[in-house]
């Protein structure tokens, strides 16, 4: 029996949240793919609170909320840590990783967008969250946390590849190198560190996901 679980969706990025950190660190686990239309009594049981994935099970003992399990991790396994050693430099990481949770509200409006006037809108909103972090979070250095990826990075991995893919489905791009060179660049680095690259959806696949989704989210909204 696997000591350490993990409960997740195969398109979810703050499943591969969990799945990146977990990687980096060399740590062995059990995936455990869930339905989330049909979830587990288990995650129910983990996460009584919010009821949804990710889960981490450590010893038998469930963390849920991916921002908080990144940071489990990388307490109980501290070798290649993820977060700086500097309390201050920590501060900030844990500052913009909060940033980005604050923000979630905005990615998810972008993605039920619906009609010319309203996709414009909450393309705007995504493009100021952009341009704060362009201006104020990233610097000249490859990633948020220097010369390798820290916690900061994996937390925006979601711009990285699951804004790119919905971007597609879209069909309105946000994420401009004219705009936003600093955070291009990043994407782009950030994909090509091989526990990441090798380790995300089939494109083709996501953007199906998404376009489906779409659809059934949209339609629960008309029918209230």
């Amino acid at each position: 029996m696997a000591e350490v679980k993990l409960h997740g969706f195969w398109s979810s990025p703050f499943s591969h949240r969990v799945i990146w950190a977990l990687k980096i660190k060399g740590v062995d686990y059990e995936y455990i793919e869930e339905d989330l239309l049909n979830k587990s009594e288990l995650v129910l049981k983990y996460n009584p609170v919010y009821r949804k994935i990710p889960v981490l099970v450590h010893g038998g003992k469930p963390i849920a909320e991916s921002v908080v399990i990144l940071e489990y991790i990388d307490e109980t396994w501290p070798e290649t840590p993820l977060l700086p050693t500097d309390p201050y430099e920590r501060a900030m990481a844990r500052f913009w990783i909060q940033f980005g949770a604050d923000k979630d509200i905005v990615f998810r409006a972008f993605f039920q967008s619906t009609g010319e006037e309203e996709q414009e809108e909450a393309a705007k909103e995504v493009s100021e969250v952009l341009k704060t972090l362009e201006e104020k979070a990233i610097g000249e250095e490859k990633f948020f946390g220097g010369e390798t990826i820290n916690l900061v990075d994996i937390s925006y991995g979601l711009l990285a590849y699951w804004l790119k893919n919905l971007e597609q489905v879209i069909g309105i791009q946000v994420l401009e190198p004219k705009t936003l060179p600093r955070l291009c660049r990043w994407a782009e680095d950030f994909l090509h560190v091989a526990v990441i690259k090798e380790n995300i959806p089939d494109a083709h696949k996501m953007q199906a996901y998404m376009r489906g989704r779409r659809l059934f989210l949209n339609s629960l909204s008309m029918n209230n």
